[in-house]
């Protein structure tokens, strides 16, 4: 169980460092006071997970580190119950120096781990992390995804009651992203509470009960996610610029090889039939039909999405293999594919935008996406206003 009540973080802004060394020596000075936190409060129960979102600087590592208690509150309380287990600032608590090995013993005391206990648990934390010989090797040396790896198996080497987690996991590869969301979900059904900051929205819809959005220090809404999220995404579609994307930021993956280490799948293509060539192009058919396609390495099974938008950047629908019940089809080695079919497009004239995205077999992990991909036109006959055409009668 977790609760926090009227949480407020605050530091005094002095003009200079003499202002500052006088207000130390003399009590005396002139400063300005900058709330980084303010009048935070939420419950969680056992079991309960909940995303923390919001634009950088909004107060939302703050609230992590107070709620770890490696930051001091001035007002308000935390008050928690059980273990607990943190992955904030990449490598925090790890001494670039040590060895892996030894950053284990060090940071592991650190969270309460005697050397005992980490001797036995020291051989799960070493295969979890996958490091290799490396873990003999100084932390210093260590890419940020090696430290990812060392800081999420050791933090979850023993299941705690209550676990945090920031961005950091952001840099891990995409298999070592999908152990983790393995690992968090297999906590989560155990009964752990799990704060889990992240700027992907999808993974907060996919694994909290709960959302909190944070601006400028202050709570903007607490409640059921998708509550939440709907009104942060009004937010900042109303901060969005109205200049239209040019098509060539549309396409933002890499291709890098699909390896153990590397990617695990990426889309290949992107195609709607009976389109007409143009930018965009006229789509015929009162079908609309799209067929997408993807690489993925041996043993991946990956999931698809649609998105269908209007040009402007509104929302309008989206779909998923894996919350329909799909599957895809494997159309050659390591070549997958899926075919959605909108029939008898609802939509009245105008230009609208199709995006792509790739999951992994739980519909989990993001492995891909291409936003903005394909732009269409598309002319109703009928002059009717508004946007859609939906299932009425009259009486």
């Amino acid at each position: 169980m977790l609760s926090v009540e009227a949480l407020g973080k605050s530091y005094k802004i002095y003009a200079s460092p003499r202002a500052r060394l006088r207000a130390l020596l003399t009590g005396q000075g002139r400063h300005t006071v900058k709330w980084a936190l303010e009048d935070v409060s939420f419950a969680l129960e056992r079991g309960h997970c909940l995303g923390v979102i919001g634009p950088n600087g909004a107060g939302k590592s703050t609230l992590l580190k107070l709620i770890t208690g490696t930051l001091r509150p001035t007002t308000g309380r935390v008050t928690k119950s059980g273990r607990l287990a943190a992955i904030l600032e990449l490598g925090a608590g790890f001494h670039p120096e040590f060895t892996g090995r030894a950053n284990l013993y060090f940071a592991g005391s650190l969270i309460g781990i005697a050397q005992e206990d980490m001797r036995r648990l020291e051989p799960a934390i070493v295969a979890f992390a996958e490091l290799g010989d490396a873990i003999h090797r100084p932390v210093k040396t260590y890419s940020s995804g090696m430290v990812v790896r060392l800081a999420f198996s050791l933090a979850t080497a023993v299941e705690p009651d209550i676990l945090i987690i920031d961005e950091a996991l952001a840099v891990g590869d995409q298999r070592f992203q999908k152990k983790c969301s393995e690992r968090i979900a297999h906590f989560r059904r155990s009964g752990c509470t799990i704060l889990f900051c992240s700027h992907s929205q999808y993974h907060i819809r996919q694994l909290c009960d709960a959302a909190l959005w944070l601006d400028h220090g202050r709570m903007q809404a607490f409640g059921e996610t998708e509550d939440v999220l709907s009104a942060y995404e009004s937010h900042v579609r109303m901060l969005e610029s109205e200049s239209e994307r040019e098509a060539t930021d549309a396409v933002t993956s890499e291709a890098t090889p699909l390896s153990a280490g590397g990617r695990r799948a990426e889309l290949a293509s992107m195609s709607v039939a009976e389109l007409e060539p143009g930018m965009p192009g006229l789509l015929r058919s009162t079908d609309l039909c799209v067929t997408v396609t993807a690489r993925a390495a041996a043993g991946e099974r990956p999931n698809f999405g649609v998105m269908l938008e209007q040009n402007k950047g509104i929302g309008i629908a989206s779909v998923t293999t894996h919350h329909d019940g799909a599957v895809a089809r494997e159309v050659a080695p390591g070549v997958w594919e899926a075919r959605v079919t909108f029939p008898e497009l609802p939509l009245h004239s105008g230009e609208y935008v199709l995006s792509a995205y790739l999951f992994d077999a739980d519909g989990v992990l993001v492995y891909d996406e291409w936003l903005h991909h394909t732009v269409f036109r598309w002319i109703y006959p009928a002059k009717t206003p508004g946007l859609v055409r939906l299932p009425h009668h009259w009486s």
